[in-house]
């Protein structure tokens, strides 16, 4: 070969094919008789290998971050699960202390770790609800006893026979009480 030669090659440069369906200037659909060779350089060639392999790093970038956020976010889940599981468990001890306390048993020392263990507990979040005189509501009360009353508007609880808690929005146990609803004709009837 002679330098001619090979110098008309490399000013000639690569040619390409362009065999796409839609135009990339218009949009339009090409028909077969719009294909044609199209000279591109060595560098534009170079260049569509690394546009893909940066776009495949930007597509791993956007799972792996959401992977991280769904782990994240099931790790909470599983933490808040295991909390709330821990806190039902100690229900009992602290519907005891309650106990206690209603009957002036809650003296000494063991005041002070009956104290302690709430305090904990309502720290970590746990919330107790129903009292006399709050709202019925059937997903948060459970109702064992039922009366009529000119006292109250709508369904209230009257007695409270064990208090309810939650934690973190998440009902752990219902409470346990006797609701009045208002009187009505068909009440007295």
């Amino acid at each position: 070969m002679s330098d001619n030669d090979l110098g008309a090659e490399q000013a000639e440069g690569v040619k390409i094919t362009d065999k796409r369906k839609l135009d990339p200037e218009t949009g339009a659909p090409r028909s077969s008789s719009d294909e044609q060779e199209t000279p591109v350089s060595e560098q534009e060639v170079a260049s569509d290998p690394v546009a893909e392999l940066t776009a495949d790093l930007q597509r791993l970038q956007a799972e792996f971050a959401n992977y991280r956020k769904r782990v994240e976010r099931d790790r909470e889940t599983t933490r808040d699960l295991v909390v709330s599981n821990t806190l039902a468990e100690l229900l009992p001890v602290i519907d005891d202390i309650g106990r206690a306390r209603t009957h002036g048993e809650l003296e000494g020392a063991f005041k002070s770790v009956g104290e302690a263990l709430e305090s904990t507990v309502t720290r970590i979040g746990l919330k107790p609800f129903g009292a006399p005189g709050d709202e019925f509501d059937p997903t948060k009360h459970e109702a064992i006893s039922h009366e009529y009353s000119a006292d109250v508007t709508t369904s209230t609880c009257m007695n409270v026979f064990q208090p309810g808690y939650e934690f973190n929005g998440r009902i752990i146990r219902a409470a346990i009480v006797s609701v009045a609803d208002p009187e009505t004709v068909n009440a007295k009837q």
